[in-house]
């Protein structure tokens, strides 16, 4: 078979992925630069029709992972942004009540005032036409294939993490007033935790698990110079030993690579040829976000000097 070709699953459904080679290739078409081991998830996750539980630090590139995947393959992207409080409604679908209240009130003055039939102003108002579809529904409706991002799972409560399971068990929503809307295709899934609590096992079972990590030195690198094509390769190498010493450091938040990027870009528009101390702690709000994590990093990098 030619490593080329997408052969369809026992669901019918062509798969998206040749191999962990072409994911890695189509995922650096796409702009982000992944490893063998992301690559080869990635690749699983299409071929097993599992979703992907992405976990590590914040700014590791997890997010950032689901949106490429889904330009790479050319997908629409739903997202989920959880927060807590987060609820069906929100989540998975609600009535349109303003609506639904004033189709009662047209059809009551159109009445006469008179009380209008039950049973049919019932089957009216639980339509199609009043449902507001929400991102888990709008995944398991969808015509074509996606890709579902639930962002931050680890912000969910109990009650609504116990509502994933049910959803990405079987992909189908039971909707009392419409009956069982099932998935006609297995959306791609992304569930991403930056591990601020620890989540259900049942959750964890019915995933692929993927830890990304602050990238390597090497990696690091290849990042900045994609996206900051116009520092020389000495300087970039300054930029990310820096930004390596600062996550050694006891810190609130860590800088993450998108602010290795936004601190690359700015040494750039700096017109620096070298990093000194002088200049990293004048940027230090670049990487750091917090004043506390500020004023140590500035301490230290001064004793260094």
């Amino acid at each position: 078979m030619s490593a080329d070709r997408h052969p369809a699953s026992s669901d019918g459904q062509a798969y998206r992925f040749a191999g962990p080679g072409q994911v890695r290739r189509s995922l650096a078409d796409a702009g982000y630069l992944a490893d063998e081991r992301i690559c080869s998830v990635v690749y699983l996750g299409d071929r097993l029709r599992k979703p992907v539980l992405v976990e590590g630090p914040a700014g590791t590139g997890k997010t950032q992972l689901a949106k490429s995947v889904a330009a790479m393959a050319g997908l629409r992207l739903i997202r989920l942004q959880c927060y807590e409080g987060l609820d069906e409604a929100k989540a998975l679908y609600e009535w349109n009540y303003a609506k639904q209240l004033l189709r009662i009130q047209a059809g009551r003055a159109a009445d006469g005032q008179r009380t209008a039939d039950w049973a049919g102003l019932q089957a009216d108002i639980f339509s199609e036409e009043f449902l507001l579809v929400r991102p888990l529904l709008a995944a398991i409706r969808a015509p074509d294939p996606v890709v579902l991002l639930i962002d931050e799972v680890d912000r969910l409560d109990a009650e609504t993490e116990a509502l994933l399971l049910e959803v990405l068990s079987d992909y189908q929503v039971s909707i009392p007033e419409l009956g069982t809307v099932a998935s006609i295709q297995t959306p791609l899934v992304f569930l991403t935790s930056n591990n601020s609590r620890e989540l259900s096992e049942p959750l964890k079972r019915r995933c692929l698990y993927l830890y990304i990590d602050y990238p390597s030195p090497e990696r690091e690198r290849e990042i900045v110079l994609r996206w900051v094509p116009g520092l020389s390769a000495a300087l970039v190498d300054q930029i990310t030993g820096v930004v390596r010493s600062l996550r050694k450091l006891e810190l609130k938040k860590r800088p993450s690579v998108s602010e290795t990027i936004d601190w690359a870009r700015t040494v750039c528009l700096l017109g620096a040829a070298e990093i000194d101390t002088e200049l990293v702690v004048g940027t230090l709000h670049v990487l750091l976000k917090h004043q506390p994590d500020i004023d140590k990093a500035a301490a230290e990098l001064t004793a260094a000097r």
